[in-house]
């Protein structure tokens, strides 16, 4: 259970209560007392759930605490409805108090309100007040049991691995993302610059060539194809296409894709026969490369067969020396696609990276904004950071994600924390990420899950993101800055430790970073699925 809601929702239950609770009669005293209670043991509270959220296995390991975690949400969704009447009360109250009394009879009106509101709250009559009274208590003989788990956070050691973030303002984010597969890039650019093909067995795609980038999750397939397809000697295709397939594959969003890629703007066509026509006429003896990224294969009694076959039908019209470039995830792609078009395929493998390229990756996310990171000054963090790349699997996106970490804080105490966590030790990429979302500030851990409810391969909108954070009171308030300017500079936090890629003028998050981050945030938070949650 990751504190999704935890700080905004019982810190804004405690101001919020202590100033309706301000001209109320002596005997709720009591109530006053148990905020004060939980503004006191809030921190022990954070430090808890914390904990929790950094455990593999918290339901088998710690029932105790994983009941007592569940009995917390409940008492915190309970403090939420409270705190969304307050507010509207408080709102109301301001909005009145703004407006101009036309006549004394509004004023003696106004008092009257007042006194019998008073009066009603005095007799116990007063909703509101109730329930404020028992959500209090709710949450606050829940919290009292706290204490039972600290030793548990003691033992984990969690306080140094939990250190609030302090985000660099210095540097940037490292520009050469193609750390490490320079080699495997030239041999997909020697396979495009090869104008031959492979012995035909069907005349239908006798211009197409095909090859298949294939690799495990956060490999770098994505980086590398977009290298390749931003390359100089891309220039020598006629037409050029990208379409992300994803695993919500769709034949007319693909081909409806294709057009976009092609043309900038999204075709009107509806119908599949209509779409197809159009692809045809574009592509029309002429020389194209297109890219599909990330394919899966979700073949149930041979139904993407069919899918892909209305899909590169219209492909068939394209000139000699065509190309179509895929990334996946497995080799069953590859042969389905062989069944499609009647011929053998190319496959290059990425495995992972080797240990010194590894290193390189993840030193440029991790002294990013440092002027001369191999001086002496970083010596011991350098040996820090060759023991840490040795946990890494050899994969790319974790040495850019936990690169990420460790510039967090240039300091030794910091960087051995991140090497002797056990979630390095699991030998597993899901671990791996995990850790980056656990050293994120509760404020960024908010705003990121909710990024965590929208659909595999969702476009970002930094501006959209940022007014959602307001809204749900996720952005701490800083003298001098509008709430939009701290909101943007959680984002490029967000994106500086490689949790978001930049796609054009909006962002995207890894699938593999999209389902490892969904399942740490998945006890806590919905999912929104073709808009329907």
């Amino acid at each position: 259970m990751a504190d999704m809601s935890l700080d905004p929702i019982m810190e804004k239950l405690i101001s919020a209560g202590l100033r309706y609770l301000k001209d109320q009669v002596t005997w709720k005293k009591r109530t006053k007392e148990d905020l004060e209670k939980l503004k006191e043991i809030l921190p022990q509270i954070q430090a808890v759930v914390r904990f929790a959220s950094s455990q593999e296995q918290i339901t088998e390991g710690y029932p105790d605490l994983n009941k007592w975690l569940w009995q917390l949400r409940d008492a915190i969704d309970d403090a939420d409805d409270v705190l969304d009447e307050l507010e509207y009360m408080e709102l109301e109250k301001q909005v009145t108090k703004n407006k101009k009394l036309r006549r004394v009879r509004s004023i003696m009106k106004s008092m009257k309100k007042r006194l019998v509101k008073i009066i009603k709250r005095a007799l116990k009559i007063d909703p509101n007040l109730k329930r404020l009274d028992e959500a209090v208590q709710k949450l606050y003989r829940v919290s009292t049991n706290v204490a039972s788990f600290l030793t548990l956070v003691k033992d984990a050691n969690q306080e140094q691995q939990l250190e609030q973030y302090r985000a660099r303002e210095t540097g940037s984010s490292p520009k050469n993302d193609l750390i490490g597969r320079g080699k495997e890039k030239e041999l997909v650019m020697k396979w495009l610059r090869n104008p031959s093909n492979e012995p035909r067995e069907t005349d239908l795609y006798r211009n197409i060539s095909l090859l298949f980038i294939v690799g495990h999750g956060g490999m770098g397939k994505t980086t590398l194809l977009q290298h390749v397809y931003k390359d100089e000697i891309t220039k020598e295709f006629d037409l050029k296409m990208w379409v992300c397939v994803s695993n919500n594959f769709d034949v007319k969003k693909v081909i409806a894709d294709m057009l976009e890629s092609l043309k900038n703007e999204r075709p009107r066509l509806e119908t599949l026969v209509g779409l197809q026509r159009r692809v045809e006429e574009e592509v029309m003896s002429k020389k194209f490369l297109l890219a599909l990224d990330d394919i899966w294969e979700e073949d149930e009694e041979n139904r993407d067969i069919s899918k892909w076959e209305d899909v590169l039908a219209p492909l068939a019209s394209g000139g000699f020396g065509s190309k179509i470039l895929v990334t996946t995830r497995t080799e069953s792609v590859a042969l389905m696609f062989a069944k499609v078009i009647k011929k053998k395929n190319e496959i290059f493998k990425l495995e992972g990276l080797e240990e010194d390229e590894c290193l390189k990756l993840l030193n440029s996310h991790a002294f990013a904004g440092v002027k001369n990171p191999s001086d002496d000054d970083h010596k011991k963090l350098r040996a820090i950071a060759g023991e840490i790349v040795k946990k890494l699997l050899g994969s790319p996106l974790a040495a850019k994600v936990i690169g990420g970490v460790l510039n967090d804080n240039l300091n030794e105490r910091h960087w051995m924390t991140v090497l002797e966590s056990n979630l390095l030790d699991q030998n597993s990429i899901h671990s791996i990420l995990r850790l980056s979302y656990i050293v994120l500030s509760n404020h960024l851990q908010n705003c990121f899950a909710v990024c965590c409810m929208f659909p595999q391969d969702h476009e970002y909108d930094k501006d959209d993101l940022v007014r959602m954070w307001i809204a749900l009171g996720f952005i701490q308030p800083t003298q001098g800055m509008t709430m939009e300017d701290i909101g943007g500079r959680y984002f490029d936090v967000l994106v500086k430790k490689a949790l978001f890629d930049k796609d054009g003028d909006d962002y995207k998050m890894h699938d593999l970073i999209h389902e490892s981050a969904s399942r740490f945030f998945a006890q806590v938070c919905g999912k929104l699925v073709d808009d329907e949650e």
